[in-house]
Formats: structure tokens, C-alpha cells, sequence
């Protein structure tokens, strides 16, 4: 199948790693110019390097989407470098757990926030290259309680919302809105890396959980993600879609 990515810009936030690198690697399969950001300039260059190895231009720059200066110039830059956008992807997640202004404050200004300020920012060069498609990468903790992680679970739903909202809002600028849900996704020095080997028998408990008896992989969202943004998704907007393996059932 033709995805219809071929030369498309394509901006991924939070992309020098795990889902977000498996999100701008099967982007640049498909030919798409792809720009990321990240705050780690090193781990940024590693993945940078990646990316490119897949033929097609890349773009990296450091980046804290929570600061407005920060995500102001890494859009401005991405823009200049690809040429035109036709595709956001919001992927950065602070993983704030802890049930205090800490834990929320960080899940609010990353998790949500960020993608807010991101589609703000590239929305007028998204309609400007003649329309598009933001993806919002959300989680399934939005979508049911999230026991023990309040603030993720909470801001995570709110992603979901404001994909309905924006898909809404955008369509008459030909803009498409759509957001993943993933499950749980295991990848080197991830969250369930760690958590494997903090505390082994509450991981085994998550995989026992999922009817496929194994956590997905980040090119699993990586494709949905992608699909979601290309040609023939192009009458699907306003979406979400969970791809866990069946973890929600």
C-alpha cells in the first residue's frame, strides 16, 4: 500500500527514543522528510543517525517542550529545514505518577500542554502546505482508572478530548486529528525496562494480563501511528485508537 508520505514533512516531539524514534523511523520508510526534537542533545544525535540511515533528509534539535522560547524555535527551525509541514506528531510524556503538585505539574505541562502548544505552533504550516494530520500519542491509562498514577491517567484522557476537540476545529482547514493509545511497550531503557528489573513480579503480573502474553514493541505503535497520518487514513479524524494487544479487554 502507497502511503502517500513520500517528501511530506513530518515534526516528531519526543522523538530520540522508543516509541517516538519507531514513529520518525517508519515515517522515513515511507520516504517523508522528518524532523525531532528531544532535551538530550547526545541521545538526539543517536537517533538523528538512526533515522537517517533510511536515506531521506532528517532534522534534529534539542528541545523542552515545556518551555515556550524552546518550542517556538525548534518549529520555526524544523520548518525552514523540511521546507513544509504536513504532519505533527506529540509524543513526549513526563511520566508524572506521584499524587502531588509535582507529579501533576509535570504531567500537565508535558503530557498535555506541550501537545497543545505544539499543534498551536504548526497548525498555521500545516494548513499553509494545503492540510495535514496531527497524531497524538495518548495511553490506554487514559481510558480507564489509572490506580497509583493519577495525574498520567488524567492528563492522558485529556489528550483524548482534545483530539475530539481539535479534529472538530480543524477540519475545515483540512487538518485531520487522530491519537494512539498505546499499551504497555517495552524497549531498552524504557519505563518497563526499569520496572523489570526493580520489581519482577509486578511486571510478569502486567504481561499476564495481556491476552497475546508478551508488552508490544514501539514499531507496533509506530505503524499505527504512521498509517494514521497518511493518504489513505484520509476520511478517518477525531479518533482513538488503543493498540495494546488487548490489555484494555
Amino acid at each position: 500500500m502507497d502511503l502517500g508520505l513520500t517528501d511530506k514533512g513530518v515534526i516528531v516531539t519526543g522523538g530520540s527514543k522508543g516509541i517516538g524514534l519507531a514513529i520518525a523511523e517508519g515515517f522515513a520508510r515511507e520516504g517523508a522528510k522528518v524532523s525531532i526534537c528531544a532535551r538530550n542533545a547526545e541521545t538526539l544525535e543517536q537517533a538523528r543517525a538512526q533515522i537517517a540511515g533510511h536515506g531521506g533528509m532528517v532534522h534534529a534539535m534539542p528541545c523542552d517542550v515545556g518551555d515556550v522560547a524552546s518550542m517556538e524555535a525548534y518549529v520555526a527551525a524544523a520548518h525552514e529545514t523540511l521546507g513544509d509541514v504536513h504532519v505533527l506528531v506529540n509524543n513526549p510524556s513526563g511520566f508524572g505518577m506521584a499524587d502531588d503538585d509535582a507529579g501533576w505539574t509535570l504531567a500537565f505541562e508535558t503530557d498535555l500542554l506541550a501537545l497543545a502548544r505544539a499543534s498551536r505552533l504548526a497548525v498555521p504550516l500545516i494548513e499553509a502546505a494545503g492540510g495535514g494530520s496531527i497524531v497524538h500519542i495518548s495511553s490506554i491509562s487514559g481510558m480507564e482508572p489509572s490506580p497509583g498514577s493519577a495525574p498520567y491517567g488524567a492528563v492522558k484522557a485529556a489528550v483524548i478530548h482534545l483530539t475530539a476537540t481539535q479534529a472538530s476545529d480543524l477540519a475545515a482547514k483540512n487538518i485531520r486529528v487522530n491519537c494512539v493509545s498505546p499499551g504497555s511497550i517495552f524497549f531498552t531503557d524504557g519505563t518497563w525496562d526499569k520496572v523489570q528489573q526493580d520489581d519482577p513480579d509486578y511486571f510478569d503480573g502486567v504481561v499476564a494480563s495481556i491476552p497475546f502474553g508478551r508488552m508490544g514493541v514501539p514499531e507496533e505503535i509506530a505503524n499505527g501511528a504512521v498509517f494514521l497520518a497518511s493518504e489513505p487514513a484520509r476520511w478517518i479524524t477525531g479518533q482513538t485508537i488503543a493498540i495494546d494487544g488487548g490489555q484494555l479487554l
